[in-house]
Order: structure tokens, then sequence, then C-alpha cells
């Protein structure tokens, strides 16, 4: 049930080489002329579970407590039966987003750009005003709940973007993004042993570099758990589960990593990590719908939720041990 395989096939380069379409909606939020307005009430996230540059906008959205200021509507890990990539809201009753209306989120694309001819990809932000998507910019979203949505971030929120870190964490992000994030789709869609095999190098030579850099520090920039983390974290939540094997990145587990396991360990433990952090939604996605190699629609019974519970020591490495937010 590979429905995506006919427009991922647009998004292959010369030599098998997969490349991710640009996002068509980018306009930023801010109070300048041409910006989104910063407004409660004003917009619906739209998300998925199974989708990490998705889920990195929930766990930024719980910790600066936004719930009440941006509502959600979550969409089916299974795809829908149309000849097309969609998503569907059959969590819903009556299979219909109860604030949208709407049944597939090509819909909110469409309204939009009625010619719009691309993905229709998650997160996707939702103007209530117009029932238009506005932004799907899963790149920087995060960044603008973090900055331009500040006056709406609950008393003492934690600062995932430190002004004095700013240029050190858009690094490592783009570092995180071409190599970890994209990298495991990289190697998963490519249509040559040759992209293939540099996407799988990509990766694995990145998980050394990041099992060294948390060798000596509790999170990637120390004591304090920052954007760059929730950006790592997702892809390791979903990395022995869904990319091992069915993405083929197949070297090595992540809890064959003692840093990075423990790392993402100590960042399931909190509520914003671990509480959005959808396993079966993850498998159903992933193994049902989105790979080639499962003819039959055996859902794999893993993981231990058990082992992601387990403590961690990784509090010795902090200067601060008893918490984990600036």
């Amino acid at each position: 049930m590979a429905v995506v395989e006919h427009v991922i096939n647009k998004e292959i380069q010369a030599g098998g080489k997969f490349e991710r379409q640009p996002n068509r909606f980018v306009t930023p939020f801010g109070d300048k002329e041409g910006e989104l307005p910063v407004e409660k009430n004003r917009y619906r996230l739209l998300w998925a579970p199974v989708c990490p540059w998705a889920n990195r906008s929930i766990i930024v959205r719980q910790l600066l407590g936004l719930e009440d200021v941006i509502s959600v509507g979550t969409l089916d890990p299974i795809r829908p039966d149309v000849p097309w990539s969609d998503w569907a809201f059959t969590l819903d009753e009556g299979d219909v987003d109860p604030v949208l209306k709407i049944k597939l989120l090509s819909e909110a694309y469409k309204k939009a750009d009625p010619d719009y001819e691309g993905r229709y990809t998650v997160p996707a932000v939702v103007d209530l005003q117009t029932g238009a998507v506005v932004n799907n910019d899963y790149f920087n979203l995060t960044l603008y709940l973090e900055t331009a949505w500040k006056k709406f971030h609950k008393e003492n929120a934690p600062e995932l973007y430190p002004q004095e870190l700013r240029k050190e964490i858009d690094t490592l992000n783009a570092y995180i993004f071409h190599d970890v994030n994209n990298g495991v789709y990289k190697a998963g869609f490519a249509k040559s042993q040759e992209a293939y095999a540099a996407a799988y190098k990509l990766v694995f030579d990145a998980f050394d570099v990041l099992e060294k850099r948390l060798s000596t520090r509790r999170f990637l920039f120390g004591d304090y758990i920052t954007e760059s983390d929730i950006r790592l974290y997702v892809t390791l939540a979903r990395f022995d589960v869904a990319y091992f094997n069915g993405f083929r990145v197949n070297q090595r587990m992540l809890k064959d990593y003692p840093n990075l396991w423990g790392y993402a360990r100590d960042l399931y433990e909190e509520e914003a990590f671990g509480g959005n952090t959808d396993f079966d939604a993850i498998k159903r996605h992933y193994h049902l719908c989105c790979l080639e190699t499962n003819p039959y629609d055996i859902l794999p019974l893993g993981p231990d939720l058990a082992l992601w519970k387990e403590k961690t020591d990784r509090a010795k490495l902090s200067g601060d041990p008893e918490h984990k937010y600036r």
C-alpha cells in the first residue's frame, strides 16, 4: 500500500538520489508587514504522530504552553485510499476535522493554492479565518513558536533557542537535518545502490559524531534541552522501530550506541517528548503504508516500552542535574 511512491518518484534526481521537495508556504510569523499575524485562536496546527517534522512542533507547543493558543488537528497514520499522497481525518467522528470541517489535508492546501501539485505535508498551519494552509515550513516552524510566539508562552517556559547559542544551534540543526533527519529518508527512498550507500554513510558517520559529543554532556549544548535536542530526538525515536529495517539503515541500532540510547531515554522521560511519541502510529504508517517490502501488512510487535522507561545516569554529566531546562 505504498501510496506515496508515485509522488516520491518526482523527488528522485539523477543517479537515484532522493531530494526532498521545497516547502511551498513559508511566510514567517511576526509583526512586520507581510508576515503572518501572531494571534491567539487564529490558527490550527495539523499533524500526524508518525511524522518527525510534525512531532517536533507538537513537542515545542507543549513545552512552551501554547496548547490554549494554537489548536491541533490529528491525522490518521494510515494514508487514505486516494490516487495521490494525502492524509485523512479518519480518527475524528464522521472522518471530518471538527473545526475545519474537512476530510483530507489536501482540502486545506487547495484552499490556499488550487494549483498546488506537491505532496501534502505535515505539519501544516491553517488560518481559521480562511481554512487555508498558510505555513508548512517544517524547518523553521518551531523556531517561530520559540521566538515570534513568545508573548503567549507560559510562565517560566523553557528557553529552547537562547540568543547566545543561536548561531551554533542553527549550524548543528542544519547538520542534524541533512545527515540524520533527512539522511534516513535519502537512504530509504534512494533508487540506486550508490545513492543509498552515500546516504547510509552520512547517517552512521553522524551517529558516531553525536555519540562522541554526548559522551561528555547531558544534552547537545550542555546542561539544558534546546531546539537541537528536539530535532535529533524525533529521528532517534523512530530509528529502531521504523528506519533500521524499513529504510535499510542497518549498520547498528540505536540501542548499540550507549550515549545516544541513554540520551533518547532521558528525553523520552519528559512528558512533552514521551507523551507525544506514538510508537503504534509510527509502526502502522511505516510498515503498513509507506514501505513496499511488506506485502502481507504484518505489523511488528515491538518495541518493548519498558526499555524506553529504564532510568539513565546521564544527569551526572550535568552541572545542574536537577533541571533539564534553562
